[in-house]
Protein backbone atom coordinates (compact mmCIF):
# COMPACT_ATOMS: atom_id res chain seq x y z
CA UNK A 1 0.00 0.00 0.00
CA UNK A 2 1.65 3.45 -1.00
CA UNK A 3 1.62 6.18 1.65
CA UNK A 4 2.00 8.88 -1.46
CA UNK A 5 -1.84 7.53 -1.85
CA UNK A 6 -3.12 7.43 1.57
CA UNK A 7 -1.82 11.14 2.37
CA UNK A 8 -4.20 12.13 -0.79
CA UNK A 9 -7.14 10.24 0.57
CA UNK A 10 -6.87 11.36 4.58
CA UNK A 11 -9.43 14.30 3.80
CA UNK A 12 -11.61 12.34 2.32
CA UNK A 13 -11.04 9.69 5.04
CA UNK A 14 -11.56 12.22 7.97
CA UNK A 15 -14.90 13.53 6.48
CA UNK A 16 -16.19 9.73 6.12
CA UNK A 17 -15.24 9.65 9.94
CA UNK A 18 -17.04 12.92 10.67
CA UNK A 19 -20.15 12.09 8.62
CA UNK A 20 -20.39 8.16 9.95
CA UNK A 21 -19.99 9.47 13.46
CA UNK A 22 -22.85 11.97 12.72
CA UNK A 23 -25.45 9.44 11.73
CA UNK A 24 -25.40 8.13 14.95
CA UNK A 25 -27.31 10.32 16.30
CA UNK A 26 -30.26 9.36 13.86
CA UNK A 27 -31.01 6.44 15.67
CA UNK A 28 -30.87 8.48 19.36
CA UNK A 29 -33.34 11.36 18.22
CA UNK A 30 -34.25 11.80 21.75
CA UNK A 31 -30.80 11.76 23.46
CA UNK A 32 -29.83 15.00 24.79
CA UNK A 33 -30.65 18.32 23.19
CA UNK A 34 -27.17 19.31 24.68
CA UNK A 35 -25.18 16.56 23.16
CA UNK A 36 -22.24 18.08 21.57
CA UNK A 37 -21.46 17.53 17.73
CA UNK A 38 -18.63 14.69 17.13
CA UNK A 39 -15.74 16.46 16.03
CA UNK A 40 -13.12 15.31 13.13
CA UNK A 41 -11.79 12.01 13.77
CA UNK A 42 -8.35 10.32 13.95
CA UNK A 43 -5.78 11.15 11.77
CA UNK A 44 -5.57 7.88 9.52
CA UNK A 45 -2.92 5.49 8.58
CA UNK A 46 -2.35 4.05 5.33
CA UNK A 47 -4.58 1.09 6.23
CA UNK A 48 -7.64 0.99 3.87
CA UNK A 49 -9.57 -0.06 6.98
CA UNK A 50 -11.92 1.61 9.15
CA UNK A 51 -11.64 5.34 8.98
CA UNK A 52 -10.71 6.06 12.68
CA UNK A 53 -13.12 8.29 13.78
CA UNK A 54 -16.23 5.97 12.58
CA UNK A 55 -18.58 4.77 14.83
CA UNK A 56 -20.63 1.06 15.08
CA UNK A 57 -23.40 1.78 12.59
CA UNK A 58 -25.45 -0.46 10.29
CA UNK A 59 -22.59 -1.39 7.96
CA UNK A 60 -18.30 -1.23 8.25
CA UNK A 61 -16.10 -1.04 5.65
CA UNK A 62 -14.41 -4.58 3.81
CA UNK A 63 -10.95 -3.48 5.21
CA UNK A 64 -11.59 -3.81 8.55
CA UNK A 65 -13.47 -7.40 7.94
CA UNK A 66 -16.03 -6.31 9.69
CA UNK A 67 -19.88 -8.51 9.16
CA UNK A 68 -22.84 -6.50 8.60
CA UNK A 69 -25.65 -8.23 11.15
CA UNK A 70 -28.45 -7.53 12.85
CA UNK A 71 -29.12 -7.99 16.53
CA UNK A 72 -30.07 -11.63 17.39
CA UNK A 73 -28.18 -13.35 13.86
CA UNK A 74 -27.08 -16.65 15.00
CA UNK A 75 -23.71 -18.06 14.13
CA UNK A 76 -21.87 -14.46 14.17
CA UNK A 77 -19.83 -15.45 17.25
CA UNK A 78 -20.94 -12.43 19.10
CA UNK A 79 -23.39 -12.46 21.86
CA UNK A 80 -25.22 -9.40 23.26
CA UNK A 81 -26.33 -9.69 27.02
CA UNK A 82 -30.11 -10.40 27.79
CA UNK A 83 -31.46 -7.39 28.81
CA UNK A 84 -34.50 -6.40 30.22
CA UNK A 85 -37.91 -5.42 27.82
CA UNK A 86 -38.98 -2.04 30.16
CA UNK A 87 -39.24 0.87 29.19
CA UNK A 88 -36.86 3.31 30.31
CA UNK A 89 -38.04 5.40 33.75
CA UNK A 90 -39.79 1.84 34.56
CA UNK A 91 -38.28 0.95 37.57
CA UNK A 92 -36.58 -2.40 37.49
CA UNK A 93 -36.62 -5.31 40.09
CA UNK A 94 -32.52 -5.66 41.72
CA UNK A 95 -31.37 -3.44 39.22
CA UNK A 96 -30.60 -0.09 41.03
CA UNK A 97 -30.66 3.47 39.39
CA UNK A 98 -27.87 5.14 40.56
CA UNK A 99 -25.96 6.28 37.17
CA UNK A 100 -23.53 4.68 36.67
CA UNK A 101 -21.11 7.06 34.79
CA UNK A 102 -21.33 9.81 37.24
CA UNK A 103 -18.64 8.72 39.99
CA UNK A 104 -18.11 10.18 43.30
CA UNK A 105 -15.81 13.79 43.18
CA UNK A 106 -13.31 11.77 44.78
CA UNK A 107 -13.02 8.89 41.93
CA UNK A 108 -10.15 9.88 39.43
CA UNK A 109 -11.19 9.63 35.52
CA UNK A 110 -9.80 7.14 33.93
CA UNK A 111 -9.67 5.83 29.96
CA UNK A 112 -10.26 2.21 30.06
CA UNK A 113 -9.07 1.10 26.58
CA UNK A 114 -9.01 -2.74 27.92
CA UNK A 115 -5.47 -3.40 26.64
CA UNK A 116 -4.36 -4.73 30.09
CA UNK A 117 -2.10 -5.51 31.70
CA UNK A 118 -1.44 -1.92 30.39
CA UNK A 119 -4.51 -0.15 31.30
CA UNK A 120 -4.09 2.11 27.62
CA UNK A 121 -1.87 -1.02 25.93
CA UNK A 122 0.87 1.29 26.36
CA UNK A 123 4.41 1.47 27.82
CA UNK A 124 6.56 4.30 28.69
CA UNK A 125 8.73 5.39 25.78
CA UNK A 126 11.99 6.78 28.14
CA UNK A 127 12.10 9.72 25.63
CA UNK A 128 12.03 13.28 26.32
CA UNK A 129 10.43 15.33 23.64
CA UNK A 130 10.76 19.43 23.53
CA UNK A 131 7.19 19.82 24.32
CA UNK A 132 4.83 19.41 26.87
CA UNK A 133 4.49 15.68 28.12
CA UNK A 134 1.60 13.20 27.79
CA UNK A 135 0.54 10.25 28.65
CA UNK A 136 -2.64 9.36 27.27
CA UNK A 137 -4.09 9.57 30.47
CA UNK A 138 -3.12 13.15 30.45
CA UNK A 139 -4.26 13.84 27.11
CA UNK A 140 -7.75 13.00 28.10
CA UNK A 141 -7.40 14.63 31.09
CA UNK A 142 -6.59 17.80 29.97
CA UNK A 143 -8.66 17.60 27.07
CA UNK A 144 -12.13 17.38 29.32
CA UNK A 145 -10.65 20.79 30.86
CA UNK A 146 -9.62 22.83 27.71
CA UNK A 147 -11.62 20.97 24.83
CA UNK A 148 -14.44 23.61 23.70
CA UNK A 149 -16.79 21.41 23.59
CA UNK A 150 -16.84 20.49 26.88
CA UNK A 151 -16.76 23.70 28.68
CA UNK A 152 -19.71 24.74 26.75
CA UNK A 153 -21.33 21.78 28.31
CA UNK A 154 -20.00 23.29 31.61
CA UNK A 155 -21.63 26.77 30.89
CA UNK A 156 -24.51 24.86 30.11
CA UNK A 157 -24.75 23.32 33.64
CA UNK A 158 -24.23 26.80 34.92
CA UNK A 159 -26.71 28.07 33.50
CA UNK A 160 -29.30 25.35 34.81
CA UNK A 161 -28.36 26.26 38.03
CA UNK A 162 -29.55 29.47 37.24
CA UNK A 163 -32.25 28.01 36.42
CA UNK A 164 -32.81 26.05 39.00
CA UNK A 165 -32.78 28.59 41.48
CA UNK A 166 -35.23 30.71 39.34
CA UNK A 167 -38.11 28.19 39.73
CA UNK A 168 -36.84 28.04 43.88
CA UNK A 169 -37.04 31.94 43.96
CA UNK A 170 -40.92 31.62 43.46
CA UNK A 171 -41.00 29.90 46.93
CA UNK A 172 -39.20 32.63 48.68
CA UNK A 173 -41.73 36.06 49.91
CA UNK A 174 -41.22 38.97 47.50
CA UNK A 175 -40.57 42.24 48.26
CA UNK A 176 -41.50 45.31 46.44
CA UNK A 177 -41.02 48.67 47.11
CA UNK A 178 -43.41 51.30 45.37
CA UNK A 179 -44.02 55.28 45.51
CA UNK A 180 -45.30 58.10 43.02
CA UNK A 181 -45.93 61.83 43.11
CA UNK A 182 -48.85 63.44 41.57
CA UNK A 183 -49.48 66.99 40.29
CA UNK A 184 -53.38 66.77 39.72
CA UNK A 185 -53.36 69.79 36.72
CA UNK A 186 -56.73 69.81 36.40
CA UNK A 187 -59.10 67.81 39.13
CA UNK A 188 -61.59 65.40 37.72
CA UNK A 189 -64.91 66.48 38.86
CA UNK A 190 -67.72 64.28 40.34
CA UNK A 191 -71.41 65.25 39.55
CA UNK A 192 -73.71 65.21 42.54
CA UNK A 193 -77.04 65.82 43.00
CA UNK A 194 -78.11 69.30 44.13
CA UNK A 195 -80.19 68.15 46.50
CA UNK A 196 -76.97 66.82 48.64
CA UNK A 197 -75.94 70.78 48.67
CA UNK A 198 -79.33 72.01 49.09
CA UNK A 199 -82.57 70.05 50.10
CA UNK A 200 -84.70 72.69 49.28
CA UNK A 201 -83.87 72.53 45.70
CA UNK A 202 -86.01 71.20 43.18
CA UNK A 203 -86.21 67.73 41.91
CA UNK A 204 -85.16 69.16 38.52
CA UNK A 205 -82.07 71.19 39.50
CA UNK A 206 -79.46 70.56 37.33
CA UNK A 207 -76.61 68.29 39.22
CA UNK A 208 -73.23 70.35 40.66
CA UNK A 209 -70.13 69.34 39.50
CA UNK A 210 -67.14 68.91 42.67
CA UNK A 211 -63.90 68.66 42.59
CA UNK A 212 -62.51 65.57 44.91
CA UNK A 213 -58.91 65.35 45.55
CA UNK A 214 -56.00 68.40 46.16
CA UNK A 215 -53.56 69.51 43.43
CA UNK A 216 -50.50 67.32 45.08
CA UNK A 217 -50.58 63.86 46.22
CA UNK A 218 -47.21 61.13 47.12
CA UNK A 219 -47.59 57.84 48.55
CA UNK A 220 -45.33 55.43 49.37
CA UNK A 221 -44.99 51.84 50.19
CA UNK A 222 -43.93 48.22 50.76
CA UNK A 223 -45.50 44.72 49.87
CA UNK A 224 -44.93 41.66 50.60
CA UNK A 225 -46.11 38.44 49.22
CA UNK A 226 -45.62 34.86 50.05
CA UNK A 227 -47.03 31.79 47.93
CA UNK A 228 -48.51 29.32 50.91
CA UNK A 229 -49.44 26.92 48.60
CA UNK A 230 -49.28 25.96 44.88
CA UNK A 231 -49.38 22.27 43.64
CA UNK A 232 -47.63 23.15 39.98
CA UNK A 233 -44.65 24.87 41.91
CA UNK A 234 -44.14 21.85 44.62
CA UNK A 235 -43.46 19.61 40.98
CA UNK A 236 -41.11 21.99 39.62
CA UNK A 237 -39.05 22.65 42.60
CA UNK A 238 -38.76 18.18 42.73
CA UNK A 239 -37.89 18.48 39.13
CA UNK A 240 -34.76 20.74 39.98
CA UNK A 241 -32.82 17.63 41.05
CA UNK A 242 -33.50 16.19 38.11
CA UNK A 243 -32.92 18.73 35.89
CA UNK A 244 -29.54 19.17 37.97
CA UNK A 245 -28.75 15.36 36.71
CA UNK A 246 -29.79 15.83 33.28
CA UNK A 247 -27.08 18.92 33.16
CA UNK A 248 -24.16 16.59 34.58
CA UNK A 249 -24.93 13.49 32.32
CA UNK A 250 -24.71 15.87 29.74
CA UNK A 251 -21.27 17.22 30.71
CA UNK A 252 -20.52 13.51 31.17
CA UNK A 253 -21.15 12.32 27.34
CA UNK A 254 -19.08 15.05 25.88
CA UNK A 255 -16.68 14.27 28.22
CA UNK A 256 -16.70 10.61 27.07
CA UNK A 257 -16.95 11.89 23.09
CA UNK A 258 -14.05 14.17 24.06
CA UNK A 259 -11.94 10.64 25.24
CA UNK A 260 -13.22 8.37 22.54
CA UNK A 261 -11.63 11.10 20.00
CA UNK A 262 -8.08 11.93 22.02
CA UNK A 263 -8.03 8.52 22.38
CA UNK A 264 -7.89 7.34 18.72
CA UNK A 265 -5.97 10.43 17.52
CA UNK A 266 -3.53 9.41 20.40
CA UNK A 267 -3.36 5.84 19.05
CA UNK A 268 -2.99 7.05 15.76
CA UNK A 269 0.11 9.27 16.22
CA UNK A 270 1.86 6.32 17.98
CA UNK A 271 0.88 3.74 15.08
CA UNK A 272 2.62 6.71 12.49
CA UNK A 273 5.61 6.69 14.96
CA UNK A 274 6.06 3.18 14.78
CA UNK A 275 5.91 3.40 10.93
CA UNK A 276 8.53 5.74 10.36
CA UNK A 277 10.95 3.85 12.97
CA UNK A 278 10.65 0.74 11.18
CA UNK A 279 11.45 2.30 7.87
CA UNK A 280 14.29 4.05 9.07
CA UNK A 281 15.62 0.63 9.84
CA UNK A 282 14.57 -0.60 6.79
CA UNK A 283 16.62 2.65 4.76
CA UNK A 284 19.20 1.76 6.92
CA UNK A 285 19.45 -1.96 5.89
CA UNK A 286 19.06 -0.77 2.37
CA UNK A 287 22.20 1.33 2.43
CA UNK A 288 23.78 -1.55 4.21
CA UNK A 289 23.29 -3.28 0.91
CA UNK A 290 23.32 -0.87 -1.75
CA UNK A 291 27.31 0.09 -0.06
CA UNK A 292 27.85 -4.44 -0.12
CA UNK A 293 26.45 -4.40 -4.07
CA UNK A 294 28.61 -1.31 -5.06
CA UNK A 295 31.89 -2.88 -3.63
CA UNK A 296 30.80 -5.75 -5.59
CA UNK A 297 30.31 -4.21 -8.65
CA UNK A 298 33.44 -2.33 -8.65
CA UNK A 299 34.90 -5.64 -8.47
CA UNK A 300 33.00 -6.89 -11.41
CA UNK A 301 31.22 -9.10 -9.10
CA UNK A 302 27.68 -8.00 -9.49
CA UNK A 303 26.11 -5.58 -12.55
CA UNK A 304 25.74 -1.90 -12.38
CA UNK A 305 21.82 -2.86 -13.14
CA UNK A 306 21.81 -4.10 -9.54
CA UNK A 307 23.00 -1.11 -7.69
CA UNK A 308 21.05 1.14 -9.44
CA UNK A 309 17.73 -0.86 -8.54
CA UNK A 310 18.49 -0.64 -5.40
CA UNK A 311 19.37 3.34 -5.54
CA UNK A 312 15.72 3.45 -6.80
CA UNK A 313 14.38 1.37 -4.00
CA UNK A 314 15.87 3.38 -1.41
CA UNK A 315 14.61 6.58 -2.85
CA UNK A 316 10.85 5.05 -2.75
CA UNK A 317 11.53 4.44 0.75
CA UNK A 318 13.37 7.74 1.56
CA UNK A 319 10.28 9.42 -0.04
CA UNK A 320 7.91 7.12 1.70
CA UNK A 321 9.81 8.21 4.76
CA UNK A 322 8.94 11.49 4.22
CA UNK A 323 4.85 11.23 3.56
CA UNK A 324 4.69 9.75 6.78
CA UNK A 325 6.66 12.24 8.56
CA UNK A 326 4.21 14.03 7.09
CA UNK A 327 1.45 11.90 8.21
CA UNK A 328 2.84 12.15 11.77
CA UNK A 329 2.55 16.16 11.78
CA UNK A 330 -1.04 15.65 10.54
CA UNK A 331 -1.85 13.16 13.43
CA UNK A 332 -0.26 15.86 16.15
CA UNK A 333 -2.51 18.51 14.97
CA UNK A 334 -5.26 16.15 14.91
CA UNK A 335 -4.79 15.20 18.12
CA UNK A 336 -3.91 19.00 19.35
CA UNK A 337 -7.46 19.75 18.19
CA UNK A 338 -9.02 17.31 20.07
CA UNK A 339 -7.25 18.11 23.02
CA UNK A 340 -8.59 21.68 23.12
CA UNK A 341 -4.91 22.98 22.45
CA UNK A 342 -3.52 25.12 19.44
CA UNK A 343 -1.85 23.23 16.46
CA UNK A 344 1.14 25.23 17.46
CA UNK A 345 1.68 24.37 20.24
CA UNK A 346 4.34 21.51 21.12
CA UNK A 347 3.57 18.22 22.48
CA UNK A 348 5.65 15.03 23.21
CA UNK A 349 3.65 11.28 23.98
CA UNK A 350 5.35 9.87 26.71
CA UNK A 351 4.07 6.21 26.11
CA UNK A 352 4.51 3.83 22.84
CA UNK A 353 3.06 1.15 21.74
CA UNK A 354 3.80 -2.42 23.06
CA UNK A 355 4.47 -5.54 21.92
CA UNK A 356 1.41 -7.91 23.22
CA UNK A 357 0.89 -11.45 23.23
CA UNK A 358 -1.73 -12.52 20.79
CA UNK A 359 -3.24 -14.89 24.02
CA UNK A 360 -3.78 -12.02 26.12
CA UNK A 361 -5.77 -9.67 23.56
CA UNK A 362 -8.02 -12.55 22.51
CA UNK A 363 -9.12 -12.38 25.85
CA UNK A 364 -9.84 -8.66 25.26
CA UNK A 365 -12.78 -10.06 23.19
CA UNK A 366 -15.10 -11.58 25.27
CA UNK A 367 -18.43 -10.21 25.92
CA UNK A 368 -19.18 -8.86 29.43
CA UNK A 369 -22.16 -10.43 30.95
CA UNK A 370 -22.43 -7.43 33.80
CA UNK A 371 -23.50 -4.86 30.94
CA UNK A 372 -26.78 -3.19 31.77
CA UNK A 373 -28.16 -0.43 29.79
CA UNK A 374 -27.65 2.32 32.25
CA UNK A 375 -23.74 2.31 31.80
CA UNK A 376 -24.37 4.08 28.38
CA UNK A 377 -24.68 7.56 29.37
CA UNK A 378 -27.26 8.10 26.27
CA UNK A 379 -29.77 5.94 28.06
CA UNK A 380 -29.05 7.16 31.44
CA UNK A 381 -29.93 10.96 29.89
CA UNK A 382 -32.83 9.61 28.24
CA UNK A 383 -34.69 8.01 31.29
CA UNK A 384 -33.44 11.38 32.79
CA UNK A 385 -35.57 13.37 30.01
CA UNK A 386 -38.40 11.19 30.86
CA UNK A 387 -38.53 11.35 34.29
CA UNK A 388 -38.62 15.08 33.60
CA UNK A 389 -41.59 14.85 30.82
CA UNK A 390 -43.71 13.05 33.41
CA UNK A 391 -42.63 15.50 36.28
CA UNK A 392 -43.97 18.03 33.07
CA UNK A 393 -47.37 16.29 32.95
CA UNK A 394 -48.08 16.64 36.77
CA UNK A 395 -46.98 20.06 36.92
CA UNK A 396 -49.80 20.59 33.97
CA UNK A 397 -52.09 18.58 35.55
CA UNK A 398 -51.29 20.30 38.82
CA UNK A 399 -52.40 23.57 37.53
CA UNK A 400 -56.15 22.58 38.28
CA UNK A 401 -55.31 23.26 42.06
CA UNK A 402 -56.22 26.32 43.43
CA UNK A 403 -52.96 28.40 44.70
CA UNK A 404 -53.18 30.62 48.23
CA UNK A 405 -50.77 32.97 48.94
CA UNK A 406 -50.30 36.20 51.98
CA UNK A 407 -49.47 39.55 51.74
CA UNK A 408 -48.89 42.48 53.60
CA UNK A 409 -48.58 46.07 52.63
CA UNK A 410 -47.30 48.53 55.13
CA UNK A 411 -47.14 52.49 53.70
CA UNK A 412 -47.28 56.39 53.83
CA UNK A 413 -49.37 58.93 51.82
CA UNK A 414 -50.13 62.87 51.53
CA UNK A 415 -52.24 65.37 49.55
CA UNK A 416 -52.04 69.16 49.37
CA UNK A 417 -52.95 72.07 47.77
CA UNK A 418 -49.47 73.66 48.26
CA UNK A 419 -46.32 72.02 46.91
CA UNK A 420 -44.86 73.28 49.55
CA UNK A 421 -47.18 71.87 52.22
CA UNK A 422 -45.78 68.07 50.96
CA UNK A 423 -42.53 68.41 52.37
CA UNK A 424 -43.48 70.34 55.66
CA UNK A 425 -46.65 68.26 57.15
CA UNK A 426 -46.41 64.65 58.00
CA UNK A 427 -47.31 61.62 56.03
CA UNK A 428 -49.87 59.45 57.56
CA UNK A 429 -49.27 55.63 57.45
CA UNK A 430 -51.43 52.97 56.21
CA UNK A 431 -51.12 48.99 56.38
CA UNK A 432 -53.00 45.92 54.96
CA UNK A 433 -52.64 42.37 55.16
CA UNK A 434 -54.64 39.21 54.13
CA UNK A 435 -55.03 36.18 51.96
CA UNK A 436 -55.28 35.59 48.29
CA UNK A 437 -56.60 32.41 47.16
CA UNK A 438 -57.33 31.57 43.58
CA UNK A 439 -59.35 28.80 42.09
CA UNK A 440 -59.24 27.84 38.31
CA UNK A 441 -62.32 27.05 37.37
CA UNK A 442 -62.54 27.40 33.62
CA UNK A 443 -59.60 28.02 31.03
CA UNK A 444 -61.47 26.98 27.53
CA UNK A 445 -59.68 23.48 27.61
CA UNK A 446 -56.16 24.98 27.89
CA UNK A 447 -54.23 23.01 30.23
CA UNK A 448 -56.47 19.82 28.90
CA UNK A 449 -54.54 20.28 25.42
CA UNK A 450 -51.22 21.16 26.89
CA UNK A 451 -51.04 17.99 28.79
CA UNK A 452 -52.20 15.70 25.52
CA UNK A 453 -49.29 17.34 23.88
CA UNK A 454 -46.72 16.24 26.63
CA UNK A 455 -48.14 12.89 26.71
CA UNK A 456 -47.34 12.37 23.44
CA UNK A 457 -43.65 13.84 23.59
CA UNK A 458 -43.28 11.32 26.90
CA UNK A 459 -44.54 8.57 24.66
CA UNK A 460 -42.15 9.76 22.00
CA UNK A 461 -39.10 9.76 24.33
CA UNK A 462 -40.25 6.03 25.18
CA UNK A 463 -40.09 5.09 22.05
CA UNK A 464 -36.68 6.00 21.18
CA UNK A 465 -35.88 4.17 24.22
CA UNK A 466 -37.05 1.05 22.62
CA UNK A 467 -34.69 2.18 19.56
CA UNK A 468 -31.88 3.31 21.90
CA UNK A 469 -31.78 -0.24 23.76
CA UNK A 470 -31.70 -1.94 20.15
CA UNK A 471 -29.25 0.62 18.83
CA UNK A 472 -26.74 -0.58 21.86
CA UNK A 473 -27.49 -3.72 21.05
CA UNK A 474 -26.12 -3.47 17.08
CA UNK A 475 -23.39 -1.35 18.47
CA UNK A 476 -21.85 -4.08 21.08
CA UNK A 477 -22.59 -6.89 18.04
CA UNK A 478 -20.91 -4.97 15.32
CA UNK A 479 -18.16 -3.91 17.72
CA UNK A 480 -17.64 -7.14 19.14
CA UNK A 481 -17.84 -8.59 15.46
CA UNK A 482 -15.04 -5.93 14.62
CA UNK A 483 -12.60 -6.49 17.21
CA UNK A 484 -12.85 -10.21 17.32
CA UNK A 485 -12.46 -10.01 12.94
CA UNK A 486 -9.61 -7.27 13.79
CA UNK A 487 -8.03 -9.45 16.23
CA UNK A 488 -8.22 -12.17 13.32
CA UNK A 489 -6.03 -10.16 10.80
CA UNK A 490 -3.84 -8.71 13.54
CA UNK A 491 -3.02 -12.30 13.97
CA UNK A 492 -2.62 -13.27 10.55
CA UNK A 493 -0.46 -10.01 9.79
CA UNK A 494 1.53 -10.41 12.57
CA UNK A 495 2.65 -14.25 11.11
CA UNK A 496 3.06 -12.51 7.73
CA UNK A 497 5.45 -10.02 9.17
CA UNK A 498 7.51 -12.68 10.72
CA UNK A 499 7.52 -14.94 7.50
CA UNK A 500 8.45 -12.10 5.53
CA UNK A 501 11.51 -11.17 7.83
CA UNK A 502 12.65 -14.94 7.51
CA UNK A 503 12.61 -14.33 3.90
CA UNK A 504 14.54 -11.19 3.38
CA UNK A 505 17.28 -12.94 5.45
CA UNK A 506 17.56 -15.61 3.48
CA UNK A 507 17.73 -14.02 0.55
CA UNK A 508 20.59 -11.96 1.06
CA UNK A 509 22.27 -14.64 2.40
CA UNK A 510 21.37 -16.52 -0.70
CA UNK A 511 22.34 -13.16 -3.02
CA UNK A 512 26.03 -13.15 -0.90
CA UNK A 513 26.50 -16.59 -1.53
CA UNK A 514 26.12 -15.72 -5.06
CA UNK A 515 22.65 -18.34 -5.52
CA UNK A 516 20.45 -15.50 -5.50
CA UNK A 517 19.71 -12.53 -7.67
CA UNK A 518 19.20 -8.97 -6.83
CA UNK A 519 15.72 -9.09 -8.40
CA UNK A 520 14.73 -11.45 -5.06
CA UNK A 521 16.16 -8.92 -2.52
CA UNK A 522 14.58 -6.22 -3.67
CA UNK A 523 11.28 -8.26 -4.05
CA UNK A 524 11.62 -9.87 -0.16
CA UNK A 525 12.65 -6.27 1.12
CA UNK A 526 9.07 -4.88 -1.09
CA UNK A 527 7.23 -7.86 0.89
CA UNK A 528 8.55 -7.12 4.00
CA UNK A 529 7.48 -3.52 3.94
CA UNK A 530 4.13 -4.16 3.07
CA UNK A 531 3.91 -6.99 5.96
CA UNK A 532 4.88 -4.09 8.19
CA UNK A 533 2.60 -1.41 7.21
CA UNK A 534 -0.52 -3.98 7.02
CA UNK A 535 0.67 -5.02 10.60
CA UNK A 536 1.14 -1.29 11.64
CA UNK A 537 -2.67 -1.33 10.00
CA UNK A 538 -4.40 -4.60 11.38
CA UNK A 539 -2.66 -2.95 14.66
CA UNK A 540 -4.42 0.33 14.27
CA UNK A 541 -7.72 -1.34 13.48
CA UNK A 542 -7.80 -2.87 16.39
CA UNK A 543 -6.94 -0.60 18.86
CA UNK A 544 -9.53 1.67 17.33
CA UNK A 545 -12.08 -1.56 17.43
CA UNK A 546 -11.15 -1.92 21.30
CA UNK A 547 -11.99 2.02 22.05
CA UNK A 548 -15.40 1.53 20.15
CA UNK A 549 -15.84 -1.57 21.95
CA UNK A 550 -15.60 -0.11 24.99
CA UNK A 551 -17.30 2.87 24.24
CA UNK A 552 -20.33 0.87 23.04
CA UNK A 553 -20.40 -0.77 26.75
CA UNK A 554 -19.99 2.08 28.67
CA UNK A 555 -16.45 1.55 30.15
CA UNK A 556 -14.61 3.78 28.33
CA UNK A 557 -14.63 6.70 29.99
CA UNK A 558 -15.50 6.98 33.68
CA UNK A 559 -15.36 10.00 36.04
CA UNK A 560 -15.82 13.32 37.19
Amino acid sequence: MKTNNTIRLLPGWLLAGWLSASTLGIAMAQVPAGTVPTQPSVGQQPTGGAPSGQQPSAQQPAGTGAVIVQPGTPGTGAVVPSQPSTLPGTPQPGVSNTPVNLQPANVPATINSGLAPAPTGLNPNGQSGSGQPFTLQEAIDFAVKQNVNVRNSQLDAVSSEARIREVKSSALPQISISGSFTDNLIIQRAFLPAKTFNPTAPADAPDIAVEFGVPYSANASATLNQLLYSASLNVGLRAAATYRELAQRTIQATKITVAEQVSKAYYGVLVAQERAKLLDLNIGRLDTLLRETNALNKQGFVEKLDVQRLEVQANNLRAERQNVQNLIQLSYALLKFQMGLSVNDDIALTEQLQERNLDELRQLIAPDPTFQYSSRIEFSTLETQIKLAQLDIEGTQKGYFPTLSAFVNYGYNNGRSKIGQMFTTPYPNFSTAGLSLQIPVFDGGLKKYQIAQKRITLQKAQNSGELLRNSIDLQIRQSSITLNNGFQTLQTQQRNRDLAQEIVRVTRIKYKEGVGSNIEVLNAETSLREAQTNYFASLYDFLIAKVDQDKALGRLYIGQ
